[in-house]
């Protein structure tokens, strides 16, 4: 794995960092590829439950891609010959993990780095950390990050920020779609740890097979959505993480999941 990514346990949450302080933690390939390899990690280990993505420092979440002129691994160009871009991969990626994505926002989080921080399923973020996209400040346009923007925004507070290229706050009331808790810098961990033990005490089971359904059901119309729904659930009371849950609840007593 790359040095420029670390990765550390936390309890049952695998913690994945960028390692680019001096960077702002910007994305190349050599990152974005060391995250897909975390996140093959965490799901082939039966006692991880939950992931945490991050950057290193306090001043930067990520801020998007690499503009150093020269950088390696920049997002900005693509093989003509062979077009599967790294961002987009690191994207499918993310979508595609049945484990919880947490992001610990621990500075601002920009450009590309928002769209990171879309892709994650839950976020906790300092209040004072600044999220945007500010592509258009250099002559471009969020074009990869755009589909998981719009599944978090308003459409037009989303063409704001994509057109105007200004920031929010994640403490500020119009960050209540995109943040689940802004909390002060040295709150941060507290309000990470206290999330992930409300994730990794619940049914492996019924969270990897409630996020692969759910990134189904997005895609399709309610009529597809409604005939899908109904087998996977039939198919979810089969297992024996739910039977468990069944005989507990009836039991009075907590379960003893088995992610089977």
């Amino acid at each position: 794995m790359s040095e420029e990514v670390i990765t550390t346990r936390r309890g049952a949450a695998l913690v994945i960092t960028i390692n680019r302080e001096s960077r702002r933690n910007a994305l190349n390939e050599a990152v974005a590829g060391a995250i897909v390899s975390a996140l093959d990690v965490a799901e082939a280990a039966a006692d991880i439950r939950a992931i945490v993505l991050t950057g290193a420092g306090e001043k930067a979440f990520c801020a998007g891609g690499d503009l150093k002129p020269n950088a390696d691994g920049t997002p900005f160009t693509i093989e003509a010959a062979d077009p599967r871009h790294y961002v987009a991969r690191l994207l499918r990626r993310m979508d595609a993990c049945r484990l919880p994505i947490v992001a610990r926002v621990n500075g601002h989080a920009l450009a590309g780095g928002f769209g990171l921080v879309c892709a994650c399923d839950l976020v906790v973020a300092r209040d004072d950390a600044l999220l945007g996209v500010t592509e258009v400040k250099v002559g471009l346009f969020p074009m990869m990050i755009l589909p998981y923007l719009m599944r978090v925004l308003p459409y037009r507070r989303l063409m704001e920020l994509c057109l105007t290229g200004e920031t929010i706050a994640a403490g500020s009331g119009e960050a209540a779609a995109i943040v689940n808790y802004a909390v002060p810098a040295a709150e941060l961990d507290a309000r990470t740890d206290w999330l992930l033990a409300r994730l990794v005490d619940k049914s492996p089971t019924g969270i990897r097979l409630g996020k692969q359904s759910l990134a189904k059901i997005r895609e399709m119309s309610t009529d597809a959505a409604l005939e899908y729904a109904q087998f996977m659930l039939a198919n979810m009371a089969r297992t024996e993480d739910a039977r468990e849950g069944f005989a507990a609840f009836a039991e009075k007593r907590p379960p003893v999941w088995t992610g089977r």
